[in-house]
């Protein structure tokens, strides 16, 4: 039985435009793409766009010795490539927060960590805060956690923001993004709606997906997120970064997000700051099409 949000949530949500049609959505992205992607499709976009990954390592094999090397191939890339931008962050498991800020010797590259129970967040409150608060302890500059998204499909909006702003308050002063599933949400209201509460919430950052369950990001969830994000944006003066992650396996894939942000949002947020991209595998394929040979550097 669906639950019912209190005042004050629903009076936040009557200042979006919640009513949106997935039909819709979706010839928008189609013209969008069409239209637009091929401009984008440049070595300048590319190199922003290596600039933008967070390079992840989120696996059951990880250890102290991996995450080091893992560490180590960024600080080798700006010796190797001077002249190209480095990665925006290094992500991991909490318990490897302590090895990246110790064996990263990057200025300007963020340590970020999945929390809160991920992938997903079927945790107690007070563990996804210990847990956040931990990473932030051993050197964690950037927060992931997972929106609770049971709640969120019950209707159980004011558990969904309550446990956001928990963790946002574990974060101190650090950034968090707030992962929606969005290939749970199922329609374009539903991650329209995620959206806002997350923003309402607190968080610095929507990101599309934990990378764990199919679909993943997906264009269509992406448009979404980012007419939220620029109907936020007029509602507070508030800019809010965008992180697309999980199925982003080409650089059409990178250029089709990069052009979303660009087209929905505007130029302000076509920076290392406010896109993001969660992906590993992309920054080789970026890496060789700008350096214009096959490269397997990370």
């Amino acid at each position: 039985m669906l639950q019912q949000p209190s005042g004050r949530i629903e009076e936040a949500l009557k200042k979006y435009a919640l009513d949106v049609h997935d039909e819709e959505v979706k010839a928008a992205v189609k013209q969008l793409i069409a239209e637009k992607v091929h401009e984008n499709d440049t070595p300048e976009v590319k190199k922003f766009l290596m600039g933008s990954v967070e390079l992840t390592t989120l696996k059951t094999t990880d250890s102290e010795t991996s995450v080091m090397a893992f560490t180590e191939k960024v600080n080798q890339f700006e010796e190797a490539y001077p002249t190209l931008p480095h990665v925006a962050t290094i992500c991991v498991y909490p318990k490897y927060a302590k090895i990246v800020s110790e064996t990263l010797e990057v200025e300007g590259v963020e340590v970020a960590c999945v929390s809160g129970s991920f992938p997903s967040s079927q945790s107690l409150i007070e563990v996804k805060t210990i847990e956040t608060q931990l990473a932030v302890k051993d050197g964690a500059t950037e927060i992931d956690i997972v929106m609770n998204v049971g709640a969120f499909l019950d209707g159980d909006y004011d558990t969904v923001v309550d446990e956001i702003q928990q963790q946002k308050e574990a974060c101190g002063d650090h950034a968090m993004k707030v992962i929606l599933e969005t290939g749970c949400l199922k329609t374009a209201r539903n991650i329209k709606t995620a959206s806002i509460l997350s923003m309402y919430a607190g968080a610095d950052y929507i990101k599309t997906s934990t990378g764990k369950l199919d679909p993943a990001a997906t264009p269509e969830a992406a448009y979404v997120m980012c007419q939220a994000i620029k109907e936020y944006y007029n509602e507070t003066g508030i800019m809010i970064g965008f992180k697309p992650a999980g199925g982003l396996n080409t650089v059409i894939d990178a250029l089709i997000y990069y052009t979303i942000v660009k087209e929905v949002l505007g130029e302000k947020w076509l920076t290392n700051k406010y896109l993001r991209l969660g992906t590993s595998r992309l920054a080789n394929m970026l890496l060789s099409e700008v350096v214009g040979e096959d490269v397997r550097f990370f």
